[in-house]
C-alpha cells in the first residue's frame, strides 16, 4: 500500500509515523509520500520520520517531495492534513472576531468561515490532481478543518473522500478508561456535524453505559468538557468541547479577551518540536507533541484506513453524507456519525431522532456550512455576508457586515490567490 500524507511537513506527522510502525499488523504500508510546500520543514519531519522507522524496523519507503503529482502518484490512499497560512492564518481567525464580541475560534463562529475560505479552493485543487494520478480506486482522508465543510466540497464534486476528526476516538479512549474496558469494546452513538457532536450512549457489549457514567461521573465528565453539570444532567447526553462555543459563549468570550490565543501556544510548541526534528539523534516522538494536539490522530487516520484494506470491520465515526440519516437535513449535507465500510463505501449506522434543542441547533449550523461552502467555491463578498450572518454566533445584520470586512482584510491575499 502508498499513502501520500499533502501537508506532509506539519508537525503532527511523527505522530502518524509512529502509529504506523505501533499498527502495523493492522496496516501494512509498503510507501509513505510526504508531500509539502515547505521544502525546510517537510526535510526536517522526514528525517525524524525515517529514523522512527529505522529504529522500529519498519520496512517503509519514504518520498519527502513538494511535487504533488509525485507524491501521489499510483497511492492507494492520499491524506490531507493542511493549515493554509500556518499559525499566523489561524491567529487571526481567533483575535479579529473579538473586534465586535464574537468568539474567535479556527473552525467554529466567524475564523471558520475563513478557513473555509483559504482551504476548500486549495483542497479541490488537489484532489483533481489526486483524481488524475493516484490510483483510479484511491481514497482522499480529509483531515482538514473545517472538516465537514471540506468534505462536502470534495464530496460535491465527485471525489472518492471521507472526512475524519479525532473527537469521537477520544472520547471513545477516555470512557474505555472510566469503565475499565479495551476501547474497541466501546460503541459511541455519536451524532452531529464536525465539532458540533453529542455522545447520546456508550455502549459495552450491547447495554448502554452512559446512565451509569452520568450518575457516577458526571462532574469529572463536565470538567472535561468544560461545561456546567447541570447541563449535562439535563441533556442526559455528553457534548463535546466545540459546544462551549454555544452553551457559554460569553464565559469563553471572556477568557479568550484575557488570555493567550491558542495560536501563539502552538507556534511556540511547534518551534520547539522542528529544533527536536533537526536534532539527528532523535529517532522518537517526543513528548512535547502531545501538546500539539491532535490526540489519538495516528489510531483514527489508521482505522480509517485499515476500514478501506477490508481489515476493519468495526464501525467508526467518520464525515459522511447524510442520505436521509438526519431526516430534517438535504441528503448531500455531511454529517459525523458511526458507520462501517461495506461495499466499497462507507455506511452510516442507524441514527435515532434528535430531540428538538439539538435538532435545532444542527439545522442552524448545517444551514450556514451550506452558504459557507458556496462562499469558498464561488467567492464574492455577498456570499461571504450571508454566510456570516447565518452563523448562530453571529446572526445579526450589523455584526456579519463588520465581520465580514475583518474577514475579508484579514485573508485578502488567500482569497486573491484562490
Amino acid at each position: 500500500m502508498k499513502l501520500a500524507i499533502v501537508g506532509g511537513g506539519s508537525t503532527y506527522t511523527p505522530e502518524l509515523i509512529s502509529g504506523f510502525t505501533r499498527l502495523r499488523e493492522q496496516l501494512p504500508i509498503d510507501d509513505i509520500a510526504l508531500v509539502d510546500s515547505d521544502n525546510h520543514r517537510l526535510e526536517l519531519v522526514a528525517g525524524i520520520s525515517r529514523r522512527m522507522l529505522a529504529r522500529a524496523g519498519h520496512q517503509a519507503r519514504l518520498l519527502a517531495t513538494t511535487d504533488l503529482v509525485a507524491g501521489v502518484a499510483d497511492a492507494d490512499a492520499v491524506l490531507i492534513q493542511l493549515r493554509v497560512g500556518g499559525q499566523d492564518a489561524r491567529e487571526g481567525d481567533e483575535t479579529w472576531p473579538h473586534e465586535v464580541d464574537c468568539i474567535g475560534q479556527e473552525t467554529t463562529g466567524p475564523g471558520g468561515l475563513a478557513k473555509a475560505l483559504r482551504t476548500v479552493p486549495l483542497v479541490l485543487r488537489i484532489a483533481d490532481t489526486v483524481r488524475k494520478h493516484a490510483k483510479p480506486d484511491a481514497w482522499i482522508v480529509d483531515f482538514t478543518n473545517p472538516v465537514g465543510i471540506v468534505t462536502r466540497a470534495l464530496l460535491e464534486a465527485g471525489h472518492r473522500a471521507v472526512g475524519l476528526c479525532n473527537v469521537a476516538i477520544g472520547f471513545q479512549r477516555r470512557f474505555a478508561a472510566n469503565l475499565g474496558v479495551e476501547p474497541d469494546e466501546v460503541q459511541l452513538g455519536h451524532v452531529g456535524l464536525n465539532h458540533l457532536t453529542w455522545e447520546r450512549s456508550v455502549s459495552v457489549n450491547g447495554k448502554d453505559r452512559l446512565p451509569q457514567l452520568l450518575n457516577e461521573q458526571r462532574a469529572e465528565l463536565a470538567e472535561e468538557v468544560q461545561l456546567p453539570e447541570a447541563l449535562l444532567a439535563q441533556l442526559g447526553v455528553v457534548p463535546s468541547y466545540y459546544l462551549r462555543y454555544y452553551y457559554a459563549h460569553d464565559e469563553v468570550l471572556h477568557e479568550q479577551m484575557h488570555n493567550a490565543s491558542r495560536a501563539a501556544e502552538v507556534r511556540a510548541i511547534e518551534q520547539e518540536l522542528l529544533k527536536i526534528y533537526a536534532d539527528t539523534s532523535v529517532d522518537e516522538k517526543p513528548e512535547i507533541l502531545e501538546r500539539r494536539g491532535g490526540a489519538f490522530y495516528s489510531e483514527a487516520a489508521i482505522q480509517v484506513l485499515a476500514m478501506m484494506q477490508g481489515t476493519d470491520p468495526v464501525s467508526r465515526v467518520v464525515n459522511l453524507r447524510n442520505d436521509g440519516m438526519l431526516p430534517f437535513l438535504p441528503d448531500d449535507h455531511v454529517i459525523e456519525v458511526p458507520a462501517r465500510f461495506n461495499g466499497g463505501a462507507f455506511v452510516a449506522e442507524p441514527v435515532a431522532p434528535l430531540p428538538d434543542d439539538i435538532r435545532g441547533l444542527v439545522s442552524a449550523v448545517a444551514g450556514y456550512e451550506r452558504l459557507a461552502l458556496d462562499a469558498a467555491v464561488h467567492g464574492g463578498r455577498d456570499r461571504v455576508l450571508r454566510a456570516m450572518r447565518a452563523h448562530p454566533l453571529v446572526l445579526q445584520h450589523d455584526r456579519a457586515e463588520k465581520l465580514t470586512d475583518l474577514l475579508l482584510a484579514a485573508n485578502k491575499p488567500f482569497l486573491e490567490r484562490a
